[in-house]
């Protein structure tokens, strides 16, 4: 069994030392769940409560937590919070909570997920006590975390060091257009994207269609789900509505520049405004993010780029070794 860190030689508590960790950009997930009755969560849905605003109560009070956290565990870290954000699910007789948080640092965010859900939960609870005094907090644990020693974990994952959550051969398309979504426009992009992924082997479903304004959600939504590549369309240019870049930034355990660069130049060679893209490209856990313009033609040029890059790639963020020897450069470099 591992010995506790939070202990030293003599078995008194103390405040771990991470002054030789390296900084990281780390991501914790955690989630609870309120018990209640289906009348309640009606009303919580439909915001019928004497207290109103229920949700975004409960929402600010969670993040608000986070922040809090250094002081209400004694021997948690203060750590600087890049982002926090709470997303709550209705069932039958319940409400889901489910909190993000990441931090460039040199300790986890953990114990801020957790403490997010909590405060969150007993907010909901205090709502919704006077219909149900009986409501019942529970089940908040851990779900997943990335960054640092040990990379990527999943509550869900088997002892075996391969990720079963990760499915090696998945591809999720989200297309970013308010106005697809709308059903004002044709969603022209995704389709392309799908078919180009499923003739490579990818098991993919149809394209996500979201507005500009929830691409921050969903993105998050579909790095949770561990496919092998998620590839977006749409919302990277510098109208003030398009936040595909910064909704891929949060995610991101590290940046693949070059291939976002490889893009834009192969864009460039017949549309010259490609170089206003501010596309990213990148890994998220195991996940290879990857955002492309939203027209047709950059889409096109985007995926000529993929076709070189997306197998070695692959293969690198499953943890194989560089390329062959005798598939290198003749200079004799390895490749990236």
């Amino acid at each position: 069994m591992t010995s506790l860190t939070h202990l030293d030689d003599d078995g008194r508590a103390r405040m771990v030392d991470v002054g030789a960790k390296p900084v990281t950009r780390r991501v914790a997930i955690a989630e609870g769940r309120l018990e209640t009755t289906a009348e309640v969560v009606a009303l919580v849905r439909s915001d019928g409560l004497k207290k109103a605003d229920v949700l975004p109560t409960a929402r600010i009070a969670g993040i608000s937590g986070a922040k809090k956290t250094s002081e209400l565990i004694p021997l948690a870290h203060i750590v600087p919070l890049d982002a926090v954000s709470i997303d709550f699910g209705f069932e039958e007789r319940a409400v889901t909570i489910r909190a993000t948080a990441s931090t460039t640092a040199r300790t986890g965010v953990e114990m801020e997920a957790l403490t997010a859900v909590a405060i969150a939960g007993l907010t909901l609870h205090d709502m919704v006590k006077a219909v149900d005094p009986a409501a019942q907090l529970g089940g908040i644990r851990l779900v997943e975390k990335r960054g640092g020693k040990r990379g990527h974990w999943r509550a869900d994952a088997s002892p075996d060091p391969v990720d079963p959550a990760h499915h090696p051969g998945s591809a999720t398309v989200l297309v970013v257009s308010t106005r697809a979504a709308a059903g004002t426009a044709e969603d022209t992009t995704g389709p392309v994207i799908v078919d180009w992924l499923r003739e490579r082997g990818f098991d993919v479903d149809e394209p996500v269609v979201v507005p500009d304004v929830d691409v921050a959600d969903a993105v998050r939504r579909a790095v949770a789900g561990s496919p092998s590549v998620l590839l977006t369309t749409g919302g990277t240019g510098v109208n003030p509505g398009d936040r595909t870049p910064e909704a891929t930034l949060a995610v991101l355990d590290q940046e693949l520049p070059g291939v976002a660069e490889a893009i834009r130049s192969a864009g460039r060679a017949a549309t010259p405004t490609a170089a206003l893209s501010r596309a990213l490209a990148g890994v998220a856990g195991r996940t290879i993010v990857v955002n492309l313009p939203g027209s047709r033609g950059g889409v096109g040029d985007g995926l000529r780029v993929l076709d070189e890059l997306l197998p070695h790639l692959l293969d690198q963020v499953a943890g194989g070794d560089h390329a062959p020897r005798d598939s290198q450069r003749q200079d004799g470099g390895a490749d990236a």
